[in-house]
């Protein structure tokens, strides 16, 4: 560990790996909302939120596990479709409330090309938020309806020991892997539906 006159201690979340205070500090001078992207194993969460004097205010919000109670998603809420679909419900929530921009917030991830981030950042992004961002950076839409899934499960599907233990997830809901991509697109028109002219409020 450094030592000396001149040597200060991080900041306790710097030092645990969970805030980077100088991108933080350029993202706020920005004035603009935040789009606030994380990702666990198996859960997606997207907000927009604002700085204020007591706090962040979180204006919406949205998480993969709303795709399964809402609008039947069958498929793991971890992947790269349903992290599209996250981004797209809360870029439709944002549109809702008047949010026409915000600036992308991904912590401390690692801004790699095609990664869950980006897949929720195209979802806002086609919801009609402007977030300004690299094109190279987003999956393409391939990747975001789930064809490389269905093609994996294609091909281990002649070995049935490997494409239980890879797509169990997905059996267990009765959900064909090989059928990812339709699937995505009825998911996909059933969020886009409950913001069509006055349709099914959701919840923030």
């Amino acid at each position: 560990m450094a030592t000396g006159a001149s040597y200060r201690v991080p900041f306790r979340r710097r030092r645990e790996g969970k805030t980077d205070y100088k991108a933080r500090r350029a993202l706020l001078l920005s004035g603009k909302p935040r789009l606030v992207v994380r990702g666990t194993l198996k859960n997606m969460i997207t907000q927009i939120t604002v700085a204020k004097p007591q706090g962040e205010e979180v204006l919406v919000s949205a998480c993969s596990r709303e795709l399964i109670k809402a609008y039947g998603w069958k498929a793991p809420r971890g992947n790269v479709p349903a992290a599209y679909l996250t981004g797209l419900l809360c870029g439709l929530k944002g549109k809702a409330k008047g949010i026409k921009e915000a600036v992308l917030d991904i912590g401390l991830h690692s801004p790699s090309k095609g990664t869950r981030v980006f897949a929720a950042l195209k979802g806002v992004v086609d919801a009609g938020v402007n977030v300004p961002h690299s094109e190279e950076k987003l999956p393409d839409e391939k990747r975001i309806e789930g064809t490389h899934i269905a093609q994996r499960a294609k091909i281990s599907a002649s070995n049935p020991e490997e494409y239980q233990r890879m797509f169990s997830s997905y059996l267990e809901q009765k959900m064909p892997p090989e059928s990812l991509p339709e699937h995505f697109t009825e998911v996909r028109e059933n969020i886009v539906s409950a913001f069509k002219g006055g349709g099914k409020s959701v919840d923030v």
